[in-house]
């Protein structure tokens, strides 16, 4: 495909190509958040890519970071970690290979810093990354975690260890066994929107509230679900383990 511009993204520039859905930082709170978040993180090896494509825009991203910092509770020291990866945003752009040219940029990366290779936390759904993309480009599968989530892996040299979820994600849930948690990162965007009004009203229906702001690697490692950049747990179990809306969160109340 002709007019391809693979584009790497900073604070300075996110407004002339957009990051996830986002172009105005004015107007939207979650992408002044996320800027914020990259600022951060940069210095310590955070990489965001777009491609653009020339008459369509922006039709997709992807952001990995050292493992050491990933955002999600794994052991992923030696290894690239992909947080995200997007591509598509019209439906002419899906299925052209994109995602293929995104994930390349990252393996290159991985090998140029000497990584034991890259991985990644798959499941069904539209937060997270479409298992058979990596698997197409040599990933397997190498640990599950509750309730359909999968760490796939590339590894550069098979003798490596592989990364794994952190184990003890459950026993962790003791901490808040009483009222509601909401944990949120600015590295995902959705985890701001609608977060202040599932709070209210936990708060009208007189239930202790508590709003975990993940702010470095090692709490978002500590997150008792998967997803590590967003979750809530209510009297000790986990009611939502990605960004959910408002409305959702009552619908799951109501039948609890």
């Amino acid at each position: 495909m002709d007019g391809i511009e693979i584009v790497t993204l900073t604070p300075e520039n996110v407004g002339q190509y957009g990051l996830c859905g986002y172009k105005d930082a004015k107007k939207h709170a979650e992408l002044q958040r996320k800027i914020q978040w990259m600022e951060t993180f940069q210095p310590k090896g955070l990489t965001i890519k777009v491609i653009t494509i020339e008459g369509g825009g922006t039709q997709g991203m992807i952001e990995y970071i050292p493992g050491e910092y990933a955002h999600r509770p794994v052991n992923a020291q030696k290894y690239l970690f992909i947080h995200c990866l997007f591509v598509g945003f019209r439906k002419e752009y899906k299925r052209r290979g994109l995602a293929t040219l995104l994930l390349q940029e990252c393996i290159q990366d991985a090998c140029a810093q000497g990584r034991s290779g890259v991985t990644v936390v798959t499941r069904q759904g539209s937060f997270m990354a479409d298992k058979p993309i990596f698997l197409k480009n040599g990933f397997h599968v190498v640990d599950q975690a509750a309730p359909d989530f999968e760490l796939s892996v590339l590894k550069f040299n098979a003798e490596e260890p592989d990364p794994a979820f952190k184990l003890d994600m459950a026993d962790r849930l003791a901490a808040y066994a009483k009222g509601l948690t909401v944990f949120r990162s600015a590295q995902c965007p959705y985890s701001v929107k609608n977060v202040d009004a599932i709070l209210a009203s936990a708060e009208q229906m007189h239930i202790p509230t508590r709003l975990i702001e993940i702010e470095d690697a090692q709490t978002a490692q500590q997150v008792p679900a998967p997803f590590g950049s967003f979750c809530i747990v209510y009297e000790g179990k986990v009611i939502a383990d990605h960004p959910i809306s408002h409305t959702r969160f009552m619908n799951i109340m109501q039948k609890m």
